[in-house]
């Protein structure tokens, strides 16, 4: 049975089980939505996309909970309350109880909002100021992109009445369903307000943004569904997506590759790492690059007096680091390095045919400006460079606080590749790829599961293995973005029951 096109389209954040996979979104911020918002409403007739709004939240809701019998929509003083007063005249109409609780009012709210009101009113529904003792289901339609931040301080936060009934939401059992966004959610960063709603499925309208996306984001929205509302946001040349959510990767190259291949075609992998007390990470690392598809993989560790087979992976080719050629290699470096990979940084950025930096590798970065030098300078040499820092990490290649990169992450990633003109992976929840003239990208794979130690050791050498072999520095960018998918999409495919541990997420890949 074929979807029908005027009802949100639910957004699928990694590989189903039946093997469908999610398409690549565009992200929009608050400034371009509504760019977006006021070019299309004057196209339309008065109150349009506000009562396409207000149609398709009823209609999510019914077909998300069909046996509630009392809906309870909590509506803010602004135009995402028009929506919620909306979708109160539709369900009210098909049957349902709605107890609908309003913060604003017909003399001081817009002309879209009034025309709602005065609907839903004509349509049976009465505005109270205290929310019902019980429901079945509630829609937030508080504040939607409207909430209060550095940027935009004049706008809306959560207090009174609004911070009493998101609390209500968080204190009763019934499902909650979010218009545009989860009140208190900024649809720039993903920053939540500690009073914001945590909702179970979002209706986003227009446009997907980025907020829902990273940071805090995932954990407050919940199912994520789109609405367009009619509209394209391709139309308008002159505005610009935030962000693209990346889409599952194409089939694995082994699986599309000529049979007469060997294994110079698929790359070396070299993981230079494995300090005195840390060998584990290197071997992760590598171990990773091998199931990931590397043609070969070759081990430098640090700890010169550690092991020279791994009688569990013969496959892997231990050398003296000094010995190691890596001008043809992709070179995963900082796993488990300490102090010690200091010394062999300078070789690596030298040389290196593509460099991903991980780790100790970062840390070392952070504080030698002769080595920050040598990084940035790889682009001009077409020498692609990747560094997958966590959120400290990054911090520390900034020289700014853990929170700074955390309240903007977009922004975060994009100031890190722009200073040292190279691709970056911001990991954390929704990891952010970015690199200078790319779009960036938000990963939407990966869960909880991958909060565990070596987890970061394994994507670095899944990179190295993507990268490895690969032609053209362009490609670069698409195939890191595949490969932080594919990490998270192993942790999404992963047993409920089973702990993950990295060793076998390695050998997953």
């Amino acid at each position: 049975m074929s979807r029908d096109p005027n009802f949100p389209q639910r957004v699928l954040l990694h590989s189903a089980p039946n093997g469908t996979s999610p398409s690549r979104f565009e992200l929009f911020g608050v400034a371009a939505t509504r760019q977006i918002e006021t070019v299309h409403a004057a196209r339309l007739p008065p109150h349009t996309l506000m009562q396409r709004a207000g149609l398709s939240v009823a209609r999510l809701a019914l077909a998300l909970h069909p046996h509630a019998h009392t809906f309870w929509i909590a509506c803010g003083p602004g135009n995402n309350g028009g929506d919620g007063l909306e979708a109160a005249g539709h369900l009210r109409q098909w049957g349902k109880a709605v107890e609908l609780t309003w913060l604003g009012s017909p003399e001081r709210c817009s002309a879209d909002t009034l025309a709602s009101f005065n609907r839903a009113r004509a349509r049976g529904v009465t505005v109270s100021r205290e929310p019902p003792a019980q429901f079945d289901a509630a829609i937030d339609a508080l504040l939607g992109i409207g909430v209060a931040d550095a940027t935009n301080p004049t706008a809306r936060g959560i207090a009174g009445h609004m911070a009493d009934w998101t609390a209500l939401m968080h204190r009763h059992a019934a499902p909650v369903l979010a218009i545009d966004l989860p009140s208190g959610l900024h649809a720039d960063t993903g920053q939540a307000d500690a009073h914001g709603v945590r909702a179970q499925a979002t209706l986003s309208l227009l446009t997907l943004k980025p907020g829902t996306f990273t940071a805090q984001g995932r954990d407050c929205a919940g199912d994520i569904w789109l609405d367009p509302l009619g509209c394209d946001p391709s139309l308008q040349a002159d505005v610009q997506a935030t962000a693209r959510l990346s889409s599952a990767p194409l089939a694995a190259t082994r699986a599309t590759a000529q049979h007469a291949s060997h294994k110079g075609v698929f790359g070396d992998v070299v993981v230079i790492g494995g300090a005195p007390g840390m060998t584990g990470a290197a071997l992760l690392a590598a171990s990773a690059a091998l199931h990931a598809g590397a043609g070969r993989v070759l081990v430098g560790l640090l700890d010169t007096a550690a092991i020279t087979v791994d009688n569990q992976q013969p496959e892997l080719m231990f050398r003296p680091v000094e010995s190691l050629d890596l001008s043809r290699s992709a070179a995963v470096c900082g796993c488990g390095g300490g102090d010690a990979v200091r010394a062999v940084l300078p070789k690596v950025l030298a040389t290196a045919s593509v460099a991903v930096l991980d780790a100790d590798a970062l840390n070392a970065i952070a504080v030698d400006e002769n080595l920050q030098r040598q990084l940035a300078q790889r682009a001009a040499r077409a020498k692609p460079s990747v560094l997958t820092p966590h959120p400290l990490e990054a911090a520390r290649l900034l020289g700014c606080k853990t929170a700074e990169v955390q309240a903007n992450r977009l922004e975060a990633a994009h100031r890190l590749a722009v200073r040292y003109a190279c691709c970056v992976v911001l990991k954390g929840s929704g990891s952010v790829v970015a690199m200078p003239g790319q779009i960036p990208h938000i990963n939407p794979s990966g869960n909880a599961r991958l909060a565990t130690a070596g987890t970061g050791d394994v994507l670095a050498g899944l990179i190295g293995a993507s990268l490895a072999g690969l032609q053209g520095h362009d490609a670069v960018f698409q195939a890191v973005c595949d490969a932080v998918y594919r990490h998270g999409d192993a942790a999404n495919q992963w047993p409920a029951s089973v702990p993950l541990a990295a060793a076998t997420l390695a050998r997953r890949l």
